[in-house]
C-alpha cells in the first residue's frame, strides 16, 4: 500500500503547486509554500521509487542545462558550445538540455523536472531577473548547484547559486553610449530598443547606456521600446517609431546585433541611410553585425560572447573539485566597429 500512498501525495502536491497551496489528509489541514510543495514532490517521488527498487543507478553525472529559448544566432551559438563540450566529456557526464521556448513559466518546470530527474548539476540561462526563486530554492534543499551563465537571476551567489558567469551587461551598454557619443560629436536624438522585458541584460544594458551619456546634455533618448531582441519585432517597433519621430532621429542603440539589423532594415525601407542619416550602436558581435559594420551600416557592436561551454564545465569541475569558485565570473569582451572588423569578422558566430 505504500507506493500508491506516495504516489497519490506525489500527484496531489504536483497539482497544489500555488503560492499558497491547502491540502487536506484526515481531516488535517496543511498551509504550505510553493517551494516547500516541489520539495515535498521530489522527496517523496524519490522515496518511491528508492522502496520500490525503481531508482536508478548512476554511472555518471548528470549535468542538465536550462536554455531560456533556442532562437536567434547568439542563443543558438551558446547552445552549441555547451553542447559541444558536453560531447567532448560524455564519458564523464550525462548531458540533459530543456528549452523554456521564451516562457518564464516553462522555465520554471524544466527546472523542476531536472530536478525530479536527480541531476547532479544544473547550467541555467534564466529568462528573466525575477520568477525563479522558487526552483532555485528546491535546487538548493535537493543539494544540486546551480551556475547561472549569460543571465543574472534574484539570489546570492554561494547560496542560491554557485556562481554567475557572463559578460558585464552594464560595461557593454557603458562602452556604446560613450562610442555614439564621439561619433555623434556629443549630440544625438536616440531611439532605443531594449531586450526582454525584466531581464537583467536589459536592466543592465539599458543603465550602463544612461550612465555613458548622462554627461552628455544634448544626447538624449527620445524614445524606448522593447523589442525582445528580435530582428523582426525591432523592424515592426522601428517601423513605428519612424512614423512617429521620422527625420528627428539621429541615433539607435539596441540591445543586441539582431534588433540592430532589423533597426537598420525599417530605417532603409524608410528611405533613410544607416550609418549616415542614422548612427547604430548595439551588442553582440555576430557575424552578420561585422559585416553591417564594414558595410557602413552599423557603427559598433560590442562584443558579448557566447561560447560559455569550456568555461562552465571547467567551473563546475572545479567547483566539485572543493575549489573556492568567485561569486562573478566576467568576460572580456571587444569592441567592433570600422576599424577592426575587418580582422575578426572570420572568427565571429
Amino acid at each position: 500500500m505504500i507506493y500508491p500512498l506516495l504516489l497519490l501525495y506525489s500527484i496531489q502536491l504536483r497539482t497544489a503547486m500555488k503560492n499558497e497551496t491547502c491540502l487536506r489528509y484526515s481531516g488535517v489541514r496543511v498551509y504550505i509554500s510553493r517551494f516547500l510543495v516541489f520539495s515535498a514532490y521530489v522527496a517523496i517521488t524519490v522515496a518511491a521509487f528508492s522502496q520500490s527498487g525503481c531508482m536508478r543507478e548512476k554511472t555518471k553525472k548528470i549535468v542538465g542545462f536550462s536554455q531560456t529559448e533556442n532562437i536567434g544566432p547568439w542563443r543558438v551559438a551558446e547552445t552549441n558550445s555547451i553542447k559541444a563540450e558536453a560531447a567532448k566529456r560524455q564519458e564523464t557526464y550525462e548531458f540533459l538540455m530543456t528549452d523554456a521556448q521564451g516562457q518564464t513559466s516553462k522555465q520554471f518546470s524544466d527546472i523542476e523536472d531536472l530536478i525530479a530527474r536527480q541531476v547532479d548539476a544544473i547550467f541555467l540561462a534564466p529568462r528573466e531577473y525575477e520568477g525563479l526563486t522558487p526552483a532555485l530554492e528546491a535546487a538548493r534543499a535537493a543539494k544540486i548547484p546551480v551556475f547561472l551563465i549569460d543571465r543574472e537571476a534574484a539570489g546570492k551567489p554561494s547560496k542560491d547559486f554557485v556562481t554567475f558567469i557572463g559578460s558585464d551587461f552594464i560595461v557593454q551598454g557603458y562602452r556604446v553610449g560613450k562610442w555614439l557619443a564621439q561619433a555623434t560629436d556629443d549630440k544625438a536624438a536616440i531611439v532605443e530598443l531594449t531586450g526582454t522585458a525584466g531581464s537583467s541584460v536589459a536592466i543592465d544594458r539599458a543603465k550602463g547606456f544612461r550612465d555613458a551619456i548622462t554627461t552628455y546634455p544634448n544626447m538624449n533618448i527620445i524614445a524606448t521600446q522593447t523589442a525582445d531582441f528580435s530582428r523582426a519585432a525591432a523592424q515592426r517597433v522601428m517601423e513605428n517609431i519612424i512614423q512617429a519621430k521620422g527625420s528627428d532621429i539621429t541615433a539607435v542603440y539596441t540591445h543586441n546585433d539582431e534588433m540592430a539589423l532589423g533597426a537598420i532594415q525599417a530605417l532603409k525601407s524608410a528611405g533613410m541611410k544607416p550609418g549616415k542619416d542614422v548612427i547604430i550602436g548595439s551588442i553582440d558581435g555576430q557575424k552578420t553585425a561585422l559585416e553591417a559594420i564594414i558595410r557602413g551600416e552599423l557603427g559598433v557592436s560590442v562584443e558579448s560572447n557566447p561560447r560559455f561551454g569550456p568555461l562552465v564545465f571547467a567551473t563546475m569541475e572545479k567547483y566539485f573539485a572543493g575549489e573556492k569558485i568567485p561569486p562573478r565570473i566576467i568576460l572580456k569582451d571587444k569592441l567592433f566597429d570600422a576599424t577592426n572588423a575587418k580582422d575578426f569578422v572570420h572568427e565571429a558566430y
